[in-house]
């Protein structure tokens, strides 16, 4: 799947709108390096996995290596227009930093956050389309194309985890994956804000009423921060697992690499 390519995107390509142009085009950024994060976290576990979870490991290798590649070439667009990314770029380096050192275990607790925040965003952009409405054509395709593998695979990090720490006491496992849920969570809004700001103060739009414009796009209208809101809770209660949620036909998915995704033909 290759998207944009010869394309031109609008400066404010997602219905001229600036602050969710900047939300799409600040999340893009973390792509590259986020999910080569993800990568390297989950495929420390696969020599010992069971076979079902090692062939899911490599599948989901194989969907995160294209998505970095098609957001590459999206985030060209991004600068095509003027925009300076360094800054974002440098707050990626800077986070994944803290990670060096670390056991692996702590990194695929983190990859394991990350994978849940992405899937209920994605369930989010294919359920409600006013998400994308008035988004340059290729853009849009390329957020659904990527929103709908991230659902499809969405249980591999968990079940890493669950795999990797199937020796800890049950209380154990949820009080870090709770800990490391809140810390991600932080990070996570105060990174894709300050993101926001600096490209929307490279379009001139700074002070409180900008603020106040994310804040009304993220808990307003479409208010994908409310949205997704029931289903981020739920990663805190007993017996969580991804694939509670069961959304498979919602992107009409009839077959998978991925054994919790897939679905009987009709």
């Amino acid at each position: 799947m290759r998207f944009g390519r010869g394309a031109t995107y609008r400066r404010w390509w997602l219905n001229d709108d600036p602050v969710a142009t900047a939300f799409y085009n600040a999340l893009s950024v973390t792509f590259p390096k986020g999910e080569g994060f993800f990568i390297d976290s989950v495929r420390k576990f696969r020599d010992d996995a069971p076979p079902r979870l090692a062939a899911e490991i490599a599948a989901f290798t194989k969907q995160e290596v294209i998505h970095t590649r098609e957001h590459v070439a999206f985030n060209r667009h991004v600068t095509d227009q003027g925009y300076d990314i360094r800054p974002l770029d440098a707050e990626v380096d800077r986070v994944l930093a803290l990670t060096k050192g670390r056991p692996p275990i702590a990194s695929l607790a983190a990859t394991m956050c990350l994978e849940h925040f992405t899937a209920i965003l994605a369930h989010q952009l294919i359920a409600d389309p006013s998400h994308l409405a008035g988004g340059d054509a290729d853009a849009v395709a390329l957020w659904k194309w990527h929103a709908v593998e991230e659902i499809e695979h969405k249980g591999v990090a968990y079940d890493t985890w669950l795999h990797a720490t199937r020796d800890w006491p049950r209380f154990k496992r949820w009080r870090i994956k709770a800990l490391v849920m809140m810390i991600v969570t932080a990070r996570f809004f105060a990174g894709r804000t300050k993101g926001m700001l600096e490209l929307l103060r490279q379009d001139g739009l700074t002070g409180a009423g900008v603020k106040w414009r994310l804040f009304k796009y993220a808990f307003g209208r479409p208010g994908m921060a409310r949205k997704v809101l029931g289903q981020y809770v739920a990663f805190f209660l007993p017996g969580f697992h991804p694939w509670n949620h069961d959304d498979r036909k919602l992107i009409g998915l009839v077959d998978s690499e991925f054994e919790a995704a897939r679905l009987a033909a009709v």
